[in-house]
């Protein structure tokens, strides 16, 4: 594997002159007190590849890891420093020690990526000097589980992808029209009814075709707190999203009385759906019940609730809606979708977390403790930053990976406008008309996985890579970026995907077996 070939490309990258350090059965890996939990990791997955022992403890040779918020590396950032005698990771925290000990195998051929020795590899780490750090503190991936259930196995395959290209944030769509996935004990319906549907639309035609299969799954909270402490061992925190006020047929169907036109089942069609949560006081009351128990679950800062394509018609014929207009002293519907998010934005603050919400929740008036997901172009984040609200950057064009690849009619499902690979690695989180200070509460970016179209882990696998290891450089290094150079790195990074097994789209297109010939998009 070419010392150049590292995704995501470091901050800098120093060549030394002499030997490397060969790993054998006397390499130990030692480790500081705050460190233990990377060192574990390397043991874990480097031990599994190599078969080396990699023991605890010091002498000629270890791998040493350490922490020195002292060492003028920032937030995340590391050292890395290799030589004939050893190998020395520093990091300004924990998270900095594991992204350094992520490089560290990466300077290992693909076969370190393997989950068993092959018995034919030199395990040597090339003498080099690394010195490195993210360019944002938001390097995130928004996984739609609602629409297509993806079983826990899967998830946390996904996290160790994510971990590989130093990606911090798992976003988890848990609910829409088309399924709730998350076991609320106060409520079983939720998940006992909302959690599966009897058919899928197949495509994007319309009148739409259904496949006649009844699909569901949900994670207990058991696998919740599994997954989040699973990604927090990779320093990945996982947001929850509970969509509100839109977006919530599955939970209407669990629970009629939440809605405002009586009994429905489990959406399956894709698109914007009419039914929306009615505005009462149980309602709301129900909600934040389910928020209660999630809060328990994720013990992260940021909690989404979604507020994205709310359809207001329901609204403007409800004597429920009119009379909260009214009593709240209110101008329109807008504004009552805005008076729904601040509700749930006071309740989150109380409880010391901070709410997100997609750019509709800037609609009627942004509620005082708002993040802004900008998905609807940059417009929204520019908006929200100017206001001095901080912002996550996701706009359709450059982070929906639901899109199609190309314009090649082998691309399957094509949906949207083009986003190819050299789109995604093109993209400039900041939006150009912020200043400085404006500019300070863009926390980052992330991709987003919608997966209507996505049937499977293994479409999931085609449609991701490797357009995400693209996104992780454009969120991690510096902002002067060359696809020219950036492609032959990428060429050898994708042999660590193979080792991993990871099904992503070759750079000349898809396989046969990754097309989908007859099934309709839309752009």
């Amino acid at each position: 594997m070419p010392e150049h070939s590292l995704v995501p490309r470091p901050t800098e990258f120093i060549p030394a002159d002499g030997p490397g350090l060969s790993l054998d059965t006397g390499t130990r890996v030692d480790a500081d007190g705050t460190s233990l939990g990377t060192a574990a990791w390397l043991r874990a997955e480097l031990g599994a590849a190599t078969g080396l022992p990699l023991a605890p403890g010091e002498g000629d040779g270890a791998i040493r890891l350490r922490v020195d918020p002292g060492a003028g590396l920032g937030p995340e950032g590391y050292r890395l420093a290799v030589g004939p005698t050893g190998a020395l990771v520093t990091g300004h925290d924990p998270a900095g020690v594991f992204y350094g000990a992520q490089t560290l195998r990466q300077l290992l051929p693909a076969a370190a990526y393997r989950r068993a020795p092959l018995g034919t590899a030199a395990w040597t780490l090339p003498a080099v000097r690394i010195s490195d750090r993210p360019r944002f503190g938001w390097r995130g991936c928004m996984l739609d589980v609602a629409r297509h259930f993806m079983p826990k196995h899967d998830v946390l395959r996904l996290i160790d992808l994510l971990a590989l290209h130093k990606l911090n944030v798992l976003h988890l769509h848990l609910t829409d029209d088309q399924g709730w996935r998350v076991e609320i004990r106060r409520y079983p319906r939720l998940t006992r009814v909302g959690g599966w549907r009897r058919e899928s639309q197949v495509g994007a035609s319309l009148p739409p075709v259904y496949d006649g299969r009844p699909h569901g799954g949900f994670y207990t909270q058991d696998d919740i707190r599994e997954i989040v402490a699973y990604a927090a061992d990779r320093h990945i925190t996982v947001v929850p999203e509970i969509d509100v006020p839109g977006h919530s047929q599955a939970a209407i169907a669990a629970y009629p009385e939440l809605g405002e036109s009586g009994p429905l089942e489990v959406g399956r069609a894709w698109g914007i759906i009419e039914d929306v949560l009615n505005v009462s006081e149980d309602t709301l009351k129900f909600y934040r019940n389910v928020f209660d128990e999630l809060l328990e679950l994720f013990p992260g800062e940021y909690v989404c609730v979604g507020g994205d394509e709310c359809p207001k018609g329901q609204w403007r014929s409800s004597e429920t809606a009119r009379a909260r207009i009214a009593a709240e002293g209110l101008t329109d519907e807008d504004e009552l979708q805005s008076w729904f998010i601040r509700h749930f934005d006071a309740y989150l603050t109380e409880r010391g977390r901070r709410l997100l919400g997609w750019d509709e929740i800037l609609e009627g008036g942004l509620a005082p403790g708002a993040t802004v997901a900008s998905w609807r172009g940059t417009e929204g984040g520019v908006a929200a930053a100017r206001a001095g609200h901080d912002v996550v950057m996701c706009p359709t064009r450059t982070s929906y990976l639901d899109y199609r690849q190309s314009d090649s009619p082998d691309e399957p499902v094509p949906v949207g406008t083009v986003l190819s690979l050299a789109d995604v690695y093109a993209a400039e989180p900041v939006p150009a008309e912020l200043t400085e200070a404006e500019a300070r509460h863009v926390l980052g970016a992330q991709v987003n996985v919608w997966t209507e179209h996505m049937d499977s882990p293994r479409v999931v696998d085609f449609m991701v890579f490797p357009r995400l290891c693209a996104f992780a450089e454009a969120a991690w290094s510096p902002a002067e970026r060359d696809y020219a150079e950036f492609l032959p790195r990428l060429e050898d990074h994708l042999l660590r995907l193979d080792a991993v097994g990871v099904e992503y789209r070759p750079l000349d297109g898809p396989h046969p077996w990754q097309r989908r010939p007859g099934v309709p998009g839309r752009g």
